[in-house]
């Protein structure tokens, strides 16, 4: 156990066939700490999410969840965002309690057994190491769509998918750079997230996420070095499921937003936490 405190939180819809195995998971990582929070933002679900959460609260008194009070707004991503944003709020309040946090997702990818004892150590002799620190999942990094790693510096669903730009392309890409990196290192990038991230609330606190496009926010020439290497200028494309001239991932603006505020190091261990 460390002498730190830390807030773990994320927003919650439609979750109850993967809820108990992720608050079990959570009260793993909390115990590596001197004391925790979970902080959980619900949306309306269809399924039974809230009687659980209700039911864990009452063996947990360490959950708070916060009710949206507000209609959905038409875009997937800007929900996710503000639900994110709202976990946020409640760390900004009580931002000297928490000298770390973690978001993480509360769906099928974290509901897998964990290897806690992966983590000590980055918050010991590798803390200098990172400022938002993600892991690697088997048999691949599966989250490419809030990945940013240079050349891949943008949204794949911004450029043409052709065979040199396409999921799977950038997807063995990261991969192959996690399994390939010298013992003990962790690997820089723009943006990552995958499912769960922990983070230095002194370099995120006055960053937020955002689901609209946020160009502004990825220098010109990172942009210039993505369509360079799929082979296709930046585009606009609806996709039904994803509106790409309204939508990109949340999480690429808030470390994007972090590295331009605070040099934040955004870094992927290629440990796998969760199996």
């Amino acid at each position: 156990m460390n002498n730190f405190e830390c807030c773990i939180c994320g927003p919650v819809k439609n979750c109850g066939p993967y809820l108990m195995k992720v608050l079990e998971n959570i009260e793993k990582i909390g115990s590596l700490f001197k004391d925790y929070s979970i902080v959980i933002f619900y949306d309306k679900s269809s399924d039974d999410t809230l009687e659980k959460l209700n039911n864990y609260q009452k063996k947990n008194s360490k959950l708070k969840f916060f009710l949206n009070p507000k209609p959905l707004f038409k875009f997937r991503t800007h929900n996710i965002a503000y639900a994110r944003n709202n976990c946020l709020d409640y760390i900004r309040k009580n931002k000297y309690k928490y000298p770390f946090f973690i978001m993480m997702d509360f769906d099928d990818v974290n509901c897998k057994n964990i290897n806690v004892s992966i983590l000590p150590k980055y918050f010991s002799d590798k803390i200098n190491d990172w400022d938002a620190l993600s892991f690697n999942t088997s048999p691949k990094y599966y989250d490419i769509w809030g990945l940013s790693i240079f050349p891949y510096c943008f949204s794949y669903n911004h450029f043409d998918n052709n065979e040199n730009n396409n999921y799977n392309v950038i997807q063995n890409y990261v991969t192959n750079k996690l399994n390939n990196l010298p013992k003990g290192e962790l690997l820089p990038c723009i943006s990552s997230f995958n499912g769960f991230s922990i983070y230095k609330t002194e370099k995120f606190v006055n960053c937020y996420y955002d689901g609209n496009i946020r160009l502004d926010l990825i220098p010109n020439n990172f942009l210039l070095a993505h369509s360079k290497v799929a082979k296709s200028h930046f585009m606009i494309k609806n996709y039904g499921h994803i509106n790409g001239k309204y939508e990109d991932c949340e999480h690429r603006a808030f470390h994007a937003m972090a590295i331009t505020k605070t040099n934040s190091k955004i870094k992927i261990s290629p440990e796998i936490l969760f199996s």
